[in-house]
């Protein structure tokens, strides 16, 4: 079995991104160097190049950050990726440096943050270790021992309290006292000791290496912040950012020597415990220092010594790189603040990967991928679209010994199943909205058996057809009350059987196919006579009351017909027990079942709340702070974004239709305003910007469309006349 498991992860990982096995260089540290929690590794190479050559790639490998200049200029802010391409392996950066070089000596300085600990999103390898080459024709850089390396000592640890148990990042205090001026610099006349071979390329404890899937972090520059005012003591600066972000902290002071300055953001216990912070202890004189492990908030707090002058502050905003492509613009001004911070909310999980929350864990939680991926499609541009794919690789190379699947990974302290959040990972809403949206493929020959697997061997059926409820290790559908699990397995469980099915059939397992269409038959015949109870679904046994979340899964999954839909519509306007993770779903099942007003309503009714803090820029966990939080509560959470993608795909009626022509080569505009007069989109796709116009006038609606090339459009007007166009721009008048 386990030879089994370790071939599939390997498939996984060969086609997720390229796994290079022919190194020259050599992992390399330093003989002080015990791979401690908190490391952090000073390296230096001087190299001289005859010619510098018009294109040099380095490709470069940590664990678990690390930082690169030459010639002393900045090449590579915050580069590698937190460890996990699988349980066992480690992924490397490819970097452009030709235009950082120069004919004659050149010198590399690289620092290197070894993170030492395993957290939610990170598996800890136990080795602080660099890995460079760069090779073309007259030109070879290598790391081996030819280069220097030092403990930086400067780096060190915090007192308590630490970052708590799921991030595997540490707090970071720099001690200007012992700093190493220059020491990244060309001249740096300090002593370096010579680098130390650590261990070999390709095997443990860093495995084999796969390039990063996704592109290089975005570094938007140090900037001032917007506005800065001091405490009535003067020993604190709060400093506002102009929205929620990722940045890492800087400043400039004159000060005596010793002086402890604390950095953190009004996010710093955000969603409970403690998650990321900074301390700086002064030299004497004027000294400029940034933090390089990356927080986040909507203000930084600077907590000032006496005999500290602060000379100036700034951020650095840094993330991942993709553009907010996507726009959605209304007359309802409620719905686009709720569009517009559901996009900041998105972006601010993104980074090495998907995640639930920027601060409490940084965890790739697929429950919230899988409303995030979503989103992705209708607010940022088709960079986005890898970062998904990088996460599917993962979930699917982490698949334990008996086939059942865990998140979140990479992880080296989780390993707990929700079998729920799994089953929308692998089935319609997850895979197959991934694949069906951005119109690759090529994840799904990588997965498709392992997923399989999942499906058939992990999960078993009754004598009836219908999925056996699964514990896992955490038996969770929601957050909140009144979750009918029995209803809401069979419908995330029929749903992954339906995307499983596209992609066999893809594959050509017809045989697979047959199967599930024979298993989605059974379902479809036994569901609505063990869980219909003539006025809502309901499971035997459960004495809740009716689930809101239940009645919605029956509608998308298709289960429920639609002679059930006007005893739904009653229940859901006034129930009112989902969690902003499946609101979502609650809000698309309205707008399925032509509810388009009271869709909107219950928007505007369940986000309130949130809305009315109008000091963040971000959607919270649970529809409120505090107590109101739901699982710890933070203020940054994008499963609470499902907003954003229906304005977009169900209000402005933006949606791929064929399945044979996926990534929106054809799709439609089918919209559904209800009570709102005015609604605008843009979705960037592949083949250009999808961009509609819509605006009542009497009894029609005028459309206005941008059709991009090599794609085919349906515009279908509420009463269900359909009008095809093709490329271009387009006038229509729909009637309504």
């Amino acid at each position: 079995m386990k030879k089994y498991l370790l071939l599939l992860a390997c498939i996984g990982i060969f086609a997720s991104a390229e796994t290079k096995n022919d190194w020259k260089a050599q992992w390399i540290n330093t003989e002080r160097c015990q791979s401690a929690s908190n490391t952090w590794l000073a390296y230096r190479k001087t190299v001289s190049i005859d010619e510098v050559p018009t294109t040099l790639t380095a490709h470069i490998a940590a664990d678990s950050k690390y930082w690169l200049w030459i010639n002393g200029r900045m090449v590579v802010f915050e580069g590698g990726l937190k460890r996990g391409p699988s349980p066992y392996d480690t992924y490397y950066d490819s970097v452009e440096i030709a235009p950082y070089l120069v004919s004659g000596e050149n010198t590399l300085a690289v620092l290197v943050w070894h993170f030492g600990k395993n957290g939610f999103s990170h598996v800890n390898s136990g080795m602080a270790a660099l890995l460079f080459e760069a090779i073309a024709p007259g030109v070879e850089i290598i790391s081996d021992k030819s280069w220097a390396c030092s403990v930086y000592d400067a780096y060190q640890n915090t007192e308590a309290p630490f970052p708590n148990y799921r991030l595997s990042e540490s707090n970071i205090r720099f001690d200007a006292r012992i700093a190493m001026d220059g020491w990244n610099r060309p001249g740096f006349n300090g002593g370096f000791p010579g680098a130390e071979i650590a261990c070999v390329v390709g095997k443990a404890p860093l495995g084999k290496l796969v390039e990063r899937p996704i592109p290089m972090f975005k570094d938007f520059g140090l900037k001032a912040y917007p506005n800065v005012r001091q405490s009535a003591k003067g020993d604190t600066l709060f400093c506002r950012l102009p929205y929620n972000c990722q940045f890492t902290p800087y400043l400039k002071v004159e000060a005596s020597e010793g002086k402890t300055i604390h950095m953190q953001t009004d996010n710093y216990r955000g969603g409970g415990p403690e998650n990321i912070r900074a301390e700086y202890i002064t030299r004497k004189g004027v000294q400029e220092y940034e933090s390089y492990g990356w927080i986040s908030g909507h203000e930084m707090w600077y907590i000032i010594p006496e005999g500290v002058k602060v000379l100036d502050v700034k951020y650095r905003e840094t993330g991942y790189d993709t553009e907010f492509a996507g726009a959605f613009r209304c007359n309802d001004p409620f719905l686009n603040e709720l569009w517009k911070r559901s996009a900041r909310t998105l972006y601010i999980t993104m980074r090495d990967s998907y995640m639930d929350c920027p601060e409490r864990e940084r965890a790739q939680w697929w429950g919230d991928e899988v409303n995030e991926l979503g989103e992705a499609f209708y607010a940022l541009s088709t960079s986005s679209h890898q970062l998904a794919v990088k996460g599917i690789h993962e979930l699917m190379n982490w698949q334990r010994a008996d086939g059942s699947l865990f998140a979140p990974v990479p992880a080296g302290n989780w390993s707990k199943e929700l079998p729920l959040q799994i089953l929308a990972s692998v089935g319609w809403y997850g895979f197959y909205t991934q694949y069906y949206y951005s119109g690759d493929s090529t994840f799904i020959p990588a997965i498709y058996d392992r997923l399989h697997r999942y499906l058939h061997e992990t999960w078993k059926v009754d004598k009836s057809g219908l999925p056996v409820e699964r514990s896992g290790e955490w038996s969770w559908g929601d957050w909140g009350e009144q979750i009918d699990m029995g209803v809401l397995t069979n419908c995330w469980y029929y749903l992954a059987l339906k995307a499983e099915k596209v992609f066999a059939l893809q594959l050509g397992k017809k045989a697979d196919a047959e199967e599930i269409d024979r298993m989605m038959y059974s379902i479809e015949k036994c569901f609505n006579t063990k869980f219909w109870t003539g006025t809502a679904y309901r499971s035997p046994g459960y004495h809740g009351e009716n689930d809101d979340r239940a009645q919605a899964m029956a509608v998308l999954s298709g289960l429920a017909s639609k002679d059930k839909y006007p005893f739904i519509l009653k229940l859901l306007k006034k129930e009112y027990h989902a969690s902003p993770y499946m609101e979502k779903y609650v809000l698309e099942a309205l707008f399925h079942i032509g509810a388009p007003d009271v869709a909107l309503q219950r928007m505007r009714d369940r986000y309130a709340g949130m809305l009315g803090y109008k000091e963040y820029t971000t959607l919270f966990e649970g529809w409120g702070v505090g107590v109101d939080g739901f699982g710890g509560g933070t203020i940054n959470h994008a499963w609470s974004g499902g907003p954003l993608t229906l304005l977009s795909q169900k209000v402005c009626g933006i949606e791929p239709t064929s399945p044979t022509s996926p990534g929106f080569k054809t799709f439609q505009v089918k919209p559904q305003m209800g009570s709102l007069t005015e609604a605008s989109a843009t979705v960037a796709t592949h083949y250009g910007e999808i961009k509609v116009d819509l605006r009542k006038s009497g009894r029609n609606i005028l459309v206005e469309i941008q059709v991009p090339e090599q794609t085919t459009a349906i515009v279908i007007s509420p009463k269900g006349k359909a009008y095809k166009v093709g490329p271009g721009a387009h006038n229509l008048k729909c009637p309504f």
